[in-house]
């Protein structure tokens, strides 16, 4: 299994533990790191998803952010459609892209407590890599 991140520079100092959490995941499911992508933010994701996607050595794509909220719903938003997104490239290009982002509507303790999405995330990619390969095409 090929997988790569795609990961989120915005609260860095969560998602930069959020990506070593996925890649210790990766390594412990003998999946190989296809690339590693940093994009700015959250909403940024979709382009280097795609990207991805259509690459041939690329099984599949996690996406790490953690989204936190502000004064305003843009947290909402950006969460929203940034899953959207990534759920309608999947059915595009027939590949898992595992969630990895939290929030919305967290506070920055909140996220740093849940690091342990960026494993979920790689872990849901792996698995529906070995239930799509039963299935068969």
């Amino acid at each position: 299994m090929r997988i790569a991140i795609v990961v989120s520079d915005f609260n860095y100092d969560v998602t930069s533990r959020m990506l070593e959490r996925a890649k210790g995941h990766l390594e412990a499911n003998a999946a190989q790191l296809a690339a590693e992508v940093h994009v700015p933010g959250v909403f940024d994701m979709p382009l280097a998803i795609k990207r991805l996607l259509r690459r041939k050595d690329v099984d599949g794509v996690v996406i790490l952010g953690a989204v936190i909220k502000g004064e305003t719903l843009h947290d909402e938003v950006i969460t929203h459609a940034t899953a959207q997104s990534a759920q309608r490239l999947a059915l595009k290009y027939d590949k898992p892209v595992g969630l990895g982002i939290t929030g919305p509507g967290m506070t920055h303790d909140q996220a740093m407590e849940r690091l342990d999405n960026a494993k979920n995330a790689v872990e849901a990619v792996v698995k529906l890599l070995k239930t799509l390969g039963e299935i068969g095409d």
